[in-house]
């Protein structure tokens, strides 16, 4: 017999691969699913349509949350209440009264998590134009790259989120290394400088794995990742699909950061699973309008940075704030201020440009 968890947990990813082959035109005609570049029509449409799920979402668990773990009676409530969210105040009333604290709980976590999230992910976009130009990936290829790549991204993030949580569930003082690792992370943004970084590709890990175990094609083939040499059926992958897995492998590297930050906001995994998948799915649609203007938001950096800190300081004083009743709602409030005034001050300040001599 299947849990609830396990049961909306397939239910869950059914409907987001269903959202991502409408997203790739699998259901329409073959002229339609041929790479192409993205237009900004295109782009900003699907960011919306992700937006708008990543916010139903929210009110789904607001009214329906329930449903994830299974919850139906008052001892269900306090147990998954004792194991996911011990912070969480219960009243003496009826079971329904109790549910609707314990599930606005829920979608406030999530939606912060979402958010902070997103905003973590950003950086992503500057990499992943770095891995395209580094590896001369045509632009047309963009979309097809980025959602097989962030597909095999969730696969990975599933275990690294619900390992993480198995190890927070059992040694309570992990969270104060999560702390540290963000403080020091943050810190070390803050005074990171601005050069260019390159990828040396015949030299990266993952091609060099991929080219060890794997026949490796030299040149792409249209789109496909795979194809088979004619002369003796020998099956080889294309340099597309080696992208894929670079995608795949970066977007791991960055969750280092992220996860253990939404780890600080719930303990839940589902939560923290979530929040995930709605925020980078939505921010790989945003890749292809984002890509261009992110460079106008100059002091964003500094507000990850501020960011990062803020939830480091926040789960190595968790029992501090506690005390002295400090809300998640508040959390929410100064990751909204961080990021609002750092986009603002983008905008109101302008950088000082070189005069030649």
């Amino acid at each position: 017999m299947f849990s609830s968890e396990t049961l909306f947990f397939v239910g869950f990813a059914v409907f987001v691969l269903f959202v991502m082959s409408l997203d790739l035109g699998v259901f329409s005609s073959k002229k339609a699913r041929q790479s192409h570049v993205v237009g900004f029509k295109e782009a900003a449409s699907w960011s919306a349509i992700w937006v708008a799920l990543s916010i139903g979402f929210y009110f789904f668990l607001r009214n329906f949350g329930y449903l994830v773990h299974g919850i139906y009676d008052m001892a269900k409530l306090q147990e998954v209440r004792d194991r996911y969210a011990d912070h969480v105040q219960l009243t003496g009333g009826s079971f329904a009264n109790n549910l609707v604290i314990f599930q606005k709980n829920m979608s406030l976590e999530y939606i912060t998590g979402y958010l902070v999230e997103y905003s973590l992910s950003a950086d992503n976009i500057f990499v992943f134009i770095l891995i395209f130009s580094s590896f001369g990936v045509r632009e047309r290829y963009y979309k097809k790259i980025l959602v097989w790549g962030i597909l095999g991204a969730i696969v990975l993030r599933f275990g690294f989120i619900f390992l993480g949580a198995a190890l927070l569930e059992r040694f309570d003082w992990i969270m104060y290394v999560f702390g540290a690792f963000l403080v020091y992370t943050g810190v070390s943004l803050f005074f990171q400088g601005d050069e260019d970084e390159k990828i040396d590709t015949k030299n990266h890990p993952v091609v060099k794995f991929v080219s060890k175990y794997m026949n490796v094609y030299k040149r792409n083939v249209t789109d496909n990742f795979f194809i088979r040499r004619k002369t003796d059926k020998k099956l080889f992958v294309t340099p597309l699909f080696i992208v894929v897995i670079v995608v795949a492998f970066t977007d791991l590297v960055f969750a280092v950061d992220s996860i253990p930050a939404i780890f600080s906001i719930t303990k839940d995994p589902y939560i923290v699973f979530f929040s995930n998948v709605f925020a980078i799915m939505g921010l790989r649609s945003m890749f292809f309008f984002l890509s261009s203007i992110m460079n106008q938001f100059r002091f964003l950096k500094t507000g990850l940075a501020v960011l990062l800190t803020f939830i480091g300081l926040k789960m190595l004083l968790e029992p501090q704030l506690e005390h002295i009743g400090f809300k998640p709602a508040y959390s929410l409030y100064v990751i909204i201020g961080i990021l609002a005034t750092s986009i603002l001050a983008s905008y109101l300040i302008p950088e000082k440009k070189e005069v030649d001599a």
